[in-house]
């Protein structure tokens, strides 16, 4: 039987696996993967949310419908990605705190896994797009092409400190 508090034991396995190499964790793009892809992965997200939900208590913050809302969707596949880098990957120099870092992370994305419209338990649905006003992309291509955002000549701002850095290395003994 599996156990709840470890995501080892919820993943599924996709067809294959067994004899496919074990690959790195990948950063995740779903409108990039074709359809079966993107059942499996979200399977794999969906049995992982499960056991975040059970072991950080969050589950009175992550609603049962987090997958029909994409920007939810997307806030924890980040998390998850992370998680696996984390969890499963190397442990590089310099990142000690790395679980830790993985925890306050999570605690600052909690408040973007709440949909107070779902919270009763029963779904909504997000509100309509806004369509853009007519003349929008027009309105857009003239701002890249005469702001000066977009058409001045690049300046580093630390130019003038770079430039006196480098004469006091070239200053005549």
């Amino acid at each position: 039987m599996p156990d709840p508090l470890n995501p080892a034991d919820l993943w599924p396995s996709p067809p294959g696996a067994a004899a496919a190499k074990k690959a790195e964790p990948q950063r995740w793009v779903w409108v990039a993967m074709d359809p079966a892809e993107r059942r499996i992965r979200m399977r794999e997200l969906g049995c992982w949310v499960d056991w975040l939900r059970t072991a950080f208590e969050l589950h009175n913050t992550i609603t049962h419908c987090w997958y029909q809302h994409s920007a939810v969707v997307e806030h924890l596949t980040a998390l998850y990605t992370g998680w696996l880098r984390t969890y499963a990957g190397e442990e590089a120099p310099g990142r000690e705190l790395a679980e830790a870092d993985w925890i306050n992370t999570l605690h600052a994305f909690t408040p973007r896994l709440q949909l107070a419209a779902c919270a009763t338990g029963t779904h909504q649905e997000p509100p309509p797009r806004v369509p853009p006003p007519p003349g929008s992309d027009e309105a857009f291509d003239l701002y890249l092409a005469l702001s000066d955002t977009t058409t001045a000549p690049p300046a580093h701002p630390a130019a003038a400190e770079l430039g006196r850095r480098e004469a006091e290395l070239n200053a005549p003994l």
